[in-house]
């Protein structure tokens, strides 16, 4: 069984170590490392929070349609706001210059609009019963669901 290990004790000798022997991996210049960043592609969160927006709206014109209630078609946009409003935060967040200093402000930064995300989702689900009445819990966490699901479209969206 090989083993593989990451060497960064200088610039010159960045690589891997595999079964004891040093593999060196060269330094990119500007031009391949943006050539690599255009071929590996990105994903705008922004992108992502729309499709999840659009997502919840379809999710609860659906419900207005096939149970006729007004309340579940709320219930469900609620949900779908409880997904994608503490996304958009944290979107706004995490592509703030702040969080692009340096790879550890970004960490942190990071890790804090992701607190700050969740704790948005929970307290918007505490405050549903008072905002949405009648409340339809099964409505609004179908909505969820499916917009919690964008993510995982947002990866094959991507693409290799």
């Amino acid at each position: 069984m090989s083993t593989r290990t990451l060497r960064t004790d200088s610039r010159e000798a960045r690589g891997f170590e595999e079964d004891g022997e040093a593999v060196a991996v060269p330094a990119l210049s500007r031009e391949q490392a943006e050539s690599l960043r255009q071929r590996a592609g990105s994903l705008s969160p922004w992108r992502v929070v729309a499709a999840q927006a659009v997502l919840g709206v379809l999710v609860a014109a659906l419900a207005w349609w096939i149970t006729g209630e007004g309340a579940k078609a709320l219930s469900a946009l609620y949900g779908a706001a409880v997904v994608v409003l503490p996304a958009a935060l944290m979107a706004r967040g995490a592509s703030s210059p702040l969080s692009r200093m340096s790879p550890g402000s970004g960490a942190v930064s990071f890790m804090f609009w992701e607190v700050v995300k969740i704790s948005v989702a929970v307290a918007m689900l505490v405050m549903a019963p008072q905002l949405v009445q009648p409340l339809s819990w099964p409505a609004l966490l179908v909505a969820m669901v499916l917009c919690m699901k964008v993510y995982w479209f947002a990866l094959l969206w991507r693409g290799r």
